[in-house]
Parts: structure tokens; C-alpha cells; sequence
């Protein structure tokens, strides 16, 4: 084929593309998280492609993301920026990787379910490297020299955008739709370059979903595939973001409540931001000296986000600004409470209920008028009924 340059680069946009797919379809969502189930025709296509154009394992891929998962932001997080280092993840996230890959304990506690069939032992994870020496000869008979050119790119096309900017400025830099326990970003709301991958936060919040996108005006490529495939009947979703509705009717703490807020406990915390933190600053500052709105803008990260890594001076002066505040106190003070109702161990969810039907009591108690309307927001909080 001999392609001037502008269908050459189209020609090659497209072979990284379906690279992209194939990691966030079949590694990602299916793989790792068991989002979906995938018809064995397509299964088998994306661990092909994957291997000729990655030399990746799958079982490699899919244990060191589930450790991500379970250890994120710790000494033991395989690529966490806020660990490691921006740059050491950004730069040579591939490094990483591969380091992690030699972990067989790593392997043998989060690689289960992965295929262990006969190509995946005899061939796939036998001879990766086998499978990209295959790609350089197929670009080469297809595009000539310049197919040299279009390998490299294929090659670097991972290692740069999912190896090095999603684990890099994925927790680093970005918008955050809900408050994890970690430094998990959107890096933007239009997931199209990345297949989705872009919306890091989501994933984050809901790891088990089939569908990253959570805002009207957030796009997820890799969604609109797996909905193309499910009417191939190629695929089938298993699992989605929940769906929650406010009953504002005479709302009433019960069981549901409960199950709704363990389900949506990152949404559950952005809301209390939202709601209760933001307002209660932006009163705090319009009352304060100028040195002390200085503070409060310091601080507000630390009233707000789940992750946050800052010096010890930093909450010297939140401890400092907590003390001089009542009012930021008691905001702080039931945050915390909030958390507990997930985080602390029961031996029923009655007493689960309890709890939290106390908090909500004591928050509509209170003098302030956004916890107060909050705990009325919270109290019909409910998962909306599927149809």
C-alpha cells in the first residue's frame, strides 16, 4: 500500500484505536472488574490484537490493576504518582509495570479468573514478544518502510497514554465528580482518545461498572462500543452505576437508605461537600479578617477531599482553624460521623440504620441550616427501582 501521508496517519490513528478499545473493553472492564461478559468470538480477537500490538499477558495486566485497585496510593500501589512521582509515573509507567509484572505474588493474589487455556500457556504467555515481531512484519508488508514508522507508534501508543498518562495525571490533575479514598482525577469529560479512560475518577467511584461516564455531558467511546456490541449480541452487561433518586415525600431513614448510601458513599461525601462545606466556608470567609480567609482557602482542601497529601504545618493550621471555628468544627465533626455509618464494623444493618438514623437526627438538631437540609436530603436518599 503505498499511503501518502495524511491516509497513512488515519491509517495508523486506527490500529492504535482499536489497541485502545481492546485494553478498556477487554482488559479493563471485562477482565479485572467483570463488568461485562464478552461472546468468546470477541474475547478472543481483543487477546489477539492485544498480543500483537502489546505483548501483553493478560493475567499480568489484570493482577497488577486489581492490586492498583486494592492498594491505591500506598507504598504498595504499583504507579501511584502521589507515591512514586508524577514524572517517575507519567515517564516510565511502562518501567513500572513491567517491574510489578515480575511479582509472582502479585500474580498468584490478584490474577485470578484470568485465561489459562491452551493458547495462553502455550503461546500468548510463552511468547509475547513473538506477537509484536509479528506486527513489525505485517506493517512492514503492508506500508512498506514507512510500516516501521507505524509499528513505533503502535508500540508507544500504550506505554504513553495508559501506562503513563492514566496512572500518572489520573491521580494528579483533573476534576473530580466524586470524593474517593484516593487522588483519582477525570482528566477531561470527553473520553474519546483514551476510550473512556479518561474518566478516572468515575471508575474509581464505581469499579465494578461497565460505563465510566456519569454526567449528561461526559463522553465514554468505550460505552458506546459495548452497547454496539451487546446489540451484536457480542457482549452483555453485568453491573452499572446505580441510580438514586431523592423521595423528598415525607422522607423517613430506613433499610433502603442504608443501602443506597454504602452503594454511593463517594457521591454520599461529594454531596456533603456540596451542600454543607462549600456554603459553610463561603459564610465563614465573608465574616472573617482577611488573614483568615487566607487560612480558609488553605484549608478547604483538607474539609473536602477523601486524599490529600499535605506537610505537617498544613494541619497544624487546619487543627488551629477547626479550634478558632465552632461553626467548621461541627461540619468536620459529622463528616466524620457520616463516614463512620460505612466504615466501622456492625454486627446487623439494623444497627447500621441506627446509626445513621441518629446522625440525621442530631444533623437536623443542629443550627445549621445546610446540615440540616442535608440530613433532610440524605433521609430520602434511595437507589432507584429498576424496570
Amino acid at each position: 500500500m503505498h499511503l501518502s501521508f495524511w491516509p497513512l496517519l488515519f491509517a495508523t490513528l486506527a490500529l492504535t484505536h482499536v489497541t485502545i478499545v481492546s485494553v478498556t473493553i477487554f482488559l479493563h472492564r471485562h477482565q479485572a472488574h467483570r463488568a461485562l461478559s464478552l461472546h468468546p468470538l470477541a474475547s478472543h480477537f481483543f487477546r489477539f490484537w492485544l498480543w500483537l500490538t502489546t505483548a501483553t499477558v493478560t493475567k499480568e495486566w489484570v493482577s497488577i490493576h486489581r492490586k492498583h485497585h486494592a492498594r491505591c496510593e500506598t507504598p504498595d500501589d504499583p504507579h501511584s504518582p502521589q507515591v512514586l512521582g508524577i514524572f517517575a509515573v507519567l515517564l516510565r509507567g511502562w518501567m513500572l509495570y513491567r517491574k510489578e509484572a515480575r511479582n509472582t505474588a502479585t500474580l498468584a493474589q490478584f490474577g485470578n479468573g484470568t485465561p489459562d487455556d491452551w493458547l495462553e500457556r502455550k503461546l500468548y504467555s510463552r511468547f509475547p514478544d513473538l506477537g509484536i515481531a509479528l506486527m513489525l512484519a505485517l506493517d512492514l508488508l503492508l506500508f512498506g518502510v514507512t510500516g516501521l514508522a507505524v509499528w513505533a507508534v503502535q508500540m508507544l501508543w500504550i506505554p504513553f497514554w495508559a501506562a503513563g498518562v492514566v496512572n500518572g495525571l489520573g491521580h494528579y490533575l483533573g476534576y473530580r465528580n466524586f470524593e474517593t479514598p484516593d487522588a483519582s482525577t477525570n482528566l477531561w469529560p470527553t473520553g474519546l482518545i483514551i476510550g473512556g479512560e479518561e474518566l478516572h475518577n468515575n471508575h474509581h467511584a464505581y469499579p465494578a461498572s461497565a460505563k465510566f461516564s456519569t454526567q449528561r455531558w461526559e463522553i465514554d467511546i468505550g460505552w458506546l462500543y459495548i452497547r454496539l456490541m451487546t446489540l451484536l449480541k457480542l457482549a452483555k452487561i453485568r453491573n452499572m452505576p446505580p441510580k438514586t433518586i431523592i423521595r423528598k415525600a415525607e422522607p423517613s431513614v430506613d433499610i433502603d437508605t442504608v443501602k443506597a448510601v454504602l452503594r454511593n458513599r463517594a457521591h454520599i461525601l461529594s454531596l456533603y461537600g456540596r451542600c454543607v462545606i462549600v456554603p459553610v466556608l463561603r459564610s465563614e470567609q465573608a465574616k472573617s479578617p482577611r488573614a483568615d480567609r487566607r487560612l480558609l482557602r488553605r484549608t478547604r482542601p483538607l474539609l473536602l477531599r477523601e486524599y490529600i497529601k499535605v506537610d505537617p504545618a498544613a494541619w497544624q493550621n487546619f487543627s488551629r482553624m477547626l479550634e478558632n471555628s465552632q461553626t467548621l468544627a461541627t461540619i468536620f465533626q459529622f463528616k466524620q460521623q457520616l463516614k463512620a455509618v460505612w466504615t466501622d464494623s456492625f454486627a446487623s444493618h439494623e444497627e447500621r440504620l441506627e446509626r445513621l438514623r441518629a446522625w440525621c437526627l442530631q444533623a437536623k438538631q443542629s443550627d445549621l441550616p445546610w446540615l440540616q437540609h442535608f440530613a433532610d436530603t440524605l433521609s430520602g436518599y434511595r437507589l432507584q427501582p429498576a424496570h
